[in-house]
């Protein structure tokens, strides 16, 4: 069969509508292992037990599968047209992750990369699996090894040409390609990621608590948000972007092309008033194809109340209180902390006729609380 070479792959990672395309090779163990092992002993994982028990599958390229020789890592910029963190000042407004303001990345890349690998393996002869973050293989370390980019401090990619905004899938193949070289890391003495963090998520440089990480509270962590983390989640519903938006490397960066991924009246900088009301259906309805549908309507309207209670608008009393009486506890509890915060009045009065007829525990220790933080 033939041997493709770098300039065959690029070509077909455009006519697939890919951005980048990078080879390594799968071969050899990699320092990512160590890495992830002491992430997961740490407990920084939090809530994704998912971590833990796929770990020995995380740690080394090829044990996903033991016939792979070669790692394509193709690459989707996915550059805002904003400054992510401009809507932040706007308290009555939700900030929603840019990756997630468009159609769910996994759907769009998922098609490309089967295209991709499709064409590769009919040339070639040679198997392929592909994947997008879905199963248990590291794309970030890969993508690295590959000379995408460099996991930067805050542990994700950076890459020179595109700054923090890429998508990652991965081919890995029998095929013996020539592979790239890796890229080194460009972070210097920067620590700009680290510094702006809402909720010093970084213990230090290149490691991740991900249970202090809004990006972790708001779309992982089922339950109530820790108090301590409330007030510094200000108005981010869905994800956080601080530390990628931060990063001097994004000045380089170019905006996205890609119409699937534009914003959409519900994930723009949509009011809160809009959201704090909506049922299961209308939830589902309003975001169909968006990322932002897996974290259920429960955890999506617990955050919005979060915000809700950081926004200082009393205009939205009365949507709090209407949350009070919500068929989810979790979200009845995020309703009486936004309640406290908002009008410490209201929140007496509303906690005399209701306390005593709250039959979830987690509820009555909201009410309970002395402190509004």
């Amino acid at each position: 069969m033939p041997t493709w070479t770098s300039e065959n792959l690029n070509t077909l990672a455009v006519e697939t509508g890919f951005d980048v395309c990078r080879v390594t090779s799968v071969a050899e163990a990699w320092a990512a292992s160590d890495r992830l092992r002491e992430f997961v002993s740490s407990g920084y994982h939090g809530q994704m037990g998912w971590m833990e028990e796929t770990l020995e599958r995380r740690v080394h390229p090829r044990a996903m599968w033991e016939g792979a020789r070669s790692a394509v890592v193709l690459g989707l910029n996915y550059g805002p047209d904003h400054d992510p963190l401009s809507v932040l000042e706007q308290k009555s407004q939700a900030a929603i992750s840019v990756y997630a303001k468009g159609k769910d990345y996994h759907d769009v890349l998922k098609k490309r990369l089967k295209r991709f690998a499709r064409a590769f393996a009919e040339a070639t002869g040679e198997e392929v699996k592909v994947f997008v973050d879905t199963a248990p293989l590291m794309e970030k370390p890969l993508a690295g090894q590959a000379g995408v980019g460099w996991q930067g401090k805050h542990t994700n990619l950076v890459s020179r040409e595109f700054g923090s905004w890429l998508f990652l899938g991965v081919m890995l193949t029998t095929a013996e390609l020539e592979p790239d070289q890796s890229e080194v890391d460009h972070c210097g003495s920067c620590r700009a990621c680290l510094d702006i963090c809402p909720t010093r998520a970084f213990p230090a440089p290149y490691k991740l608590d991900a249970r202090r990480c809004i990006s972790y509270l708001t779309i992982e962590h089922d339950g109530p948000i820790p108090v301590e983390f409330r007030a510094a989640m200000g108005n981010r519903i869905y994800g956080c972007d601080d530390c990628l938006a931060v990063c001097p490397w994004n000045k380089f960066a170019s905006q996205a092309s890609e119409a699937k991924f534009a914003a959409s009246d519900m994930t723009a900088a949509p009011e809160l008033s809009d959201l704090v009301g909506l049922d299961d259906e209308a939830f589902r309805q309003a975001y169909s194809g968006s990322p932002i549908k897996r974290i259920k309507r429960h955890r999506f309207v617990r955050n919005v109340l979060i915000a809700i209670g950081n926004s200082d608008d009393q205009s939205l009393l009365p949507h709090v209180v209407d949350r009070l009486d919500d068929e989810m506890a979790v979200v009845r509890g995020a309703a009486v902390w936004a309640l406290r915060r908002l009008s410490p009045e209201r929140f007496t009065q509303e906690r005399e006729r209701r306390q005593t007829e709250e039959a979830d525990g987690e509820v009555q220790r909201e009410w309970d609380r002395t402190e509004s933080a």
